[in-house]
């Protein structure tokens, strides 16, 4: 196996609204970089997409001078519509996401009862990867972790001496993500933190969110030691048993996520909006007593 790259450089875009981290990683200006969980600015309200967060991610890729090769996903997010097709638009790349996401296009094709042609293999996505596999982004080299539980689909990327976890970890004062997501379970995102935090200690962890507390700002950054020692629901403290009892009892509590149903339609999708109906426009559905 072919050693990693030591120490990408890695810049942080953060959406207010969805409370997102977007990132572009690279080896420095000139070079290849990936985008990893790009934001789609979406109004419930009214419907309307805009592109002021992603185009944030091209201002920065141009100024760098850096070619696009990936466009990441680390699952198909339930917070927030995924940008790929725009930024592949505009600046290339490929998109990739977990093998996994035909588990979650099965599910999701029954509850939005999508149109009969729509596959439910991944296909829509450039590349799917599996646990383990290697892939390069100009000279960092990136290897795929399988850290299922809070969807079946979820990947982090290794890359050097950062991890891009998703949502299966955040801030150590904030904890854990839900795990009651059709497909999620807590035993099993249990076990892949406890993979991602057998990493060694230095290693840089970027969440996808941050919900801070009043007492603090926003942060994205952290360390395999420092979630290990301070996490408040998965510290080297805590067991499977206690974990598992913690997350599904709050998981009880929590509302559905305001964009859960829009998001989960186009993410599915690789981020493509539903077929056009007879009159030109595309539409989202809303299931009555599903979710």
């Amino acid at each position: 196996m072919a050693p990693l790259a030591s120490n990408p450089q890695v810049h942080a875009i953060f959406d207010p609204a969805t409370w997102t981290l977007t990132y572009v990683v690279h080896n420095g200006p000139g070079t290849a970089c990936a985008i990893i969980d790009s934001v789609l600015d979406y109004d419930p309200k009214s419907g309307r997409t805009r592109t002021t967060s992603a185009d944030k991610v091209i201002a920065y890729v141009t100024e760098q001078a850096l070619q696009v090769e990936w466009i990441l996903e680390t699952h198909a997010h339930a917070d927030h519509l995924t940008a790929a097709p725009y930024l592949k638009q505009r600046l290339g790349g490929k998109t990739a996401i977990g093998s996994k996401i035909s588990l979650v296009q099965e599910v999701f094709k029954g509850v939005f009862n999508l149109e009969p042609e729509f596959p439910t293999d991944g296909s829509q996505f450039d590349a799917l990867f599996d646990d383990g596999d290697e892939f390069r982004i100009g000279a960092l080299q990136v290897r795929v972790m399988a850290v299922p539980g809070h969807t079946p689909a979820c990947v982090a990327y290794h890359i050097g001496d950062a991890v891009f976890v998703g949502d299966t970890l955040f801030m150590p004062d904030v904890g854990s993500a839900r795990c009651d997501f059709p497909g999620g379970d807590a035993r099993t995102l249990y076990a892949s933190v406890r993979k991602l935090l057998s990493l060694p200690p230095t290693t840089r962890l970027f969440m996808c969110h941050d919900y801070p507390p009043q007492s603090r700002t926003v942060a994205y950054e952290t360390t395999v030691a420092a979630e290990r020692t301070y996490n408040i629901h998965l510290n080297d403290g805590v067991d499977e048993s206690a974990f598992v009892k913690m997350r599904t009892q709050r998981d009880a509590t929590l509302e559905m996520p305001v964009l859960i149903l829009p998001s989960v339609q186009v993410n599915i999708r690789a981020g493509e909006m539903p077929p056009k109906e007879a009159n030109g426009t595309a539409y989202l559905k809303i299931p009555l007593d599903m979710l």
